[in-house]
């Protein structure tokens, strides 16, 4: 897959640009394997063999996909499609076990672009909290009931903590679900 990062053994993330308006942040794709393993390394799983693909796309790509797996013809920020349900606890584990293959996660330019801007944020630091949030959920985090979304939240906030990030809720928007 892609390559293996040294601060995070056993992590192998491929980030794809596949939309020239990502190319605006520069080192759109460092910032986003940064947020991974800051992200595998706060729930544990430093030294555990996974897999994850990053994929910077566009606004098009992203409404198809949510028209096609969610029935919600619109893009929306981020996508995470699980690779096992269950997340990482599902995927089989020991010495000869294959890397657990997380998932991928598709960011859509425009709606990251634009979600920053409104909300006065540096759309770098949006880009890896959603990175964050879509790790999560590849590992079995949800936010669908009050007290997972505050369990994930509070993830969140202490991983972006740990990058310099400022709370993304600390202004009482939702970014993640807006």
């Amino acid at each position: 897959m892609g390559e293996s990062l040294r601060d995070q053994p056993g992590a192998e993330l491929d980030v794809s640009v596949e939309c020239s308006e990502w190319r605006r942040i520069p080192k759109a794709a460092a910032l986003c394997r940064e947020a991974a393993v800051a992200t595998l390394r706060h729930v544990g799983v430093a030294g555990r063999p996974v897999e994850i693909a990053i994929v910077l796309a566009d606004d098009g790509m992203v409404r198809e996909l949510n028209r096609r797996y969610r029935g919600q013809d619109k893009p929306t920020n981020v996508l995470s499609f699980p690779g096992q349900e269950g997340g990482l606890a599902a995927c089989p584990h020991g010495p000869d076990a294959p890397p657990a293959m997380l998932g991928d996660i598709i960011l859509a330019s425009g709606t990251v672009f634009a979600e920053a801007a409104s909300q006065g944020k540096p759309v770098a630091d949006h880009l890896r909290h959603l990175v964050v949030h879509g790790v999560l959920h590849l590992l079995g985090f949800d936010h669908e009931a009050d007290d997972e979304a505050e369990r994930m939240e509070a993830v969140e906030k202490t991983v972006l903590g740990g990058l310099g990030i400022p709370d993304p809720y600390d202004a009482g928007l939702d970014p993640v679900r807006a």
